[in-house]
């Protein structure tokens, strides 16, 4: 699964949701985790089967042409089985970079993680290591990760701001 986030934070866990069938909004009280250069909040809601406690990246802030380990730590609620997917949406302002589903297992299996499905009730704390690209350009990008199983049910959602804007002020540490 970290694979998919590892996806999305390079390219890389708000819902899609039909203009026909609209579902009712709920407030959510979640908290923003900002870092320096990044932030991530947890979409989802409580009944969602993957909930998401924590997530750190070393290093931090990720640099464009190093490794970037991501640390994801989470509790899956409910068995999750082949055929859970996740819908990314990459964007660069409003400019829409990528939009895509992956198959969570397949992704795991590819990525030869730690964790495969079908993944057991119980919390996880799962390591990726990814080469970062140094073309990556410097820029703010935002990324909407919503997983679902594969009975169409909310698997987790995933909201992420990364900032890789150079700091015009390094000396003065702005």
């Amino acid at each position: 699964m970290v694979r998919l986030f590892s996806v999305s934070l390079l390219a890389m866990l708000a819902g899609l949701s039909s203009a026909n069938s609209l579902p009712a909004q709920e407030v959510m009280n979640q908290p923003v985790h900002t870092m320096e250069g990044w932030s991530w909040s947890d979409c989802g809601s409580p009944t969602d089967v993957v909930r998401l406690k924590s997530i750190s990246l070393s290093p931090d802030p990720p640099k464009p042409g190093q490794d970037l380990t991501v640390t994801v730590v989470g509790t899956a609620q409910q068995r999750v089985e082949n055929g859970a997917y996740a819908d990314v949406v990459v964007k660069l302002g409003l400019i829409k970079l990528l939009s895509k589903t992956f198959d969570v297992c397949e992704e795991a299996r590819n990525a030869n993680a730690t964790i495969q499905c079908p993944v057991e009730q119980g919390d996880y704390t799962v390591v990726e290591t990814v080469a970062l690209p140094k073309e990556i350009p410097q820029a703010k990008f935002t990324v909407a990760v919503n997983g679902y199983t594969k009975d169409d049910e909310n698997l987790m959602c995933l909201d992420l701001k990364i900032d890789f804007m150079k700091n015009p002020f390094p000396r003065f540490g702005w």
